[in-house]
Order: structure tokens, then C-alpha cells, then sequence
């Protein structure tokens, strides 16, 4: 990518990239550099510490982790760095992601995890809720995310004559 590296997408399993796309999706929306790698917070905790040790310094600003089941990886990176994490839960068992949307919003105090809906509904959501947070200081993205909602804005059809500003009251 050509737009500076500012956000790390981690999934648990390479089952999860699909879902984990839609949020690199709207990251390129707003023109702002991704990366996507695939680490366990069982299977690899040495890895995903490392990781989560060296994001600051490679200059990533958000990390977004999607998770299905238990979802400890979220937290577990929430644990190991200061940036801002992002979880997502997966639909990975029977429960349909119910279990790790409560592994992911229930972290304990101090070691919080913003946490978005299920699947790819909340993968897109944390694409947005990560610009966000890199809009705090970076213009261009600011200016992004005021003309992505303009769009938002304009695909709403209201019902002819209605006065969205409620002076008609």
C-alpha cells in the first residue's frame, strides 16, 4: 500500500480473513494503510506479544483483532501495548459469536477493548472507529471521514417535503 502504515488487522485463525477484509475495506476508503496477519493468542502467544510490543514502534496507531469462540486476542494485545485495540467478535461456534462478543467486551478494568458487533457488520465498524482515532491528528483523514458521512448522508431518501432540521414543529 502506498498510504503510511497506521492500522494492524490480527485475526486468530485464517478462517477470519474474509470477515477481517470488510474492515481493511474501509480503511482504504479513508486512504490509510493496513496490514493483516494471521496469529493466535494460544497457538502463538509469543508471537502476538511480539507483535503487540513492536506496533507502537512500527509506527501503527490501531490494532484491530477479530476473534471467534473464547476471544482472548483482543485483550491479550489490549495487555501488551497502550495503543488503542479494537475487537472484533467472530461467529466461530454454535453460539454465533454471542461467546466471543462477552469474552471481548468484559476485559477488566485498565486493560480496556472497544468492542463492535459481530462478524463483518463489526469488522466495517472497526474500519471506521479506527479512522477515527487516526483522525484525532491527521487531516487527511479527518477530511475523509467528514466526506464519507456526506456520503452516508446523501443515500438517505426522505419522504418528499419532510424538514430533517424539525422546523416544521
Amino acid at each position: 500500500m502506498s498510504a503510511a502504515l497506521l492500522v494492524g488487522i490480527v485475526v486468530g485463525s485464517e478462517s477470519d480473513l474474509p470477515a477481517m477484509r470488510r474492515c481493511g475495506e474501509v480503511l482504504d476508503e479513508y486512504g490509510i494503510g493496513w496490514e493483516m496477519g494471521v496469529m493466535s493468542a494460544h497457538r502463538a502467544p509469543d508471537v502476538v506479544s511480539g507483535y503487540a510490543r513492536a506496533a507502537r514502534s512500527r509506527g501503527l496507531r490501531v490494532l484491530v483483532a477479530g476473534a471467534g469462540a473464547a476471544a482472548h486476542l483482543p485483550g491479550v494485545l489490549a495487555s501488551m501495548t497502550t495503543l488503542p485495540v479494537i475487537g472484533v467478535p467472530l461467529a466461530a461456534t454454535p453460539l454465533a459469536g454471542l461467546d466471543a462478543l462477552l469474552s471481548i467486551v468484559q476485559m477488566p478494568p485498565g486493560t480496556p477493548v472497544a468492542t463492535v458487533a459481530v462478524g463483518e457488520m463489526g469488522a466495517r465498524n472497526a474500519g471506521h472507529l479506527a479512522a477515527q482515532i487516526v483522525a484525532l491528528d491527521d487531516a487527511d483523514v479527518e477530511g475523509a471521514l467528514g466526506r464519507v458521512r456526506a456520503r452516508m448522508r446523501e443515500s438517505v431518501q426522505l419522504p418528499e417535503g419532510f424538514d430533517p432540521s424539525g422546523a416544521g414543529d
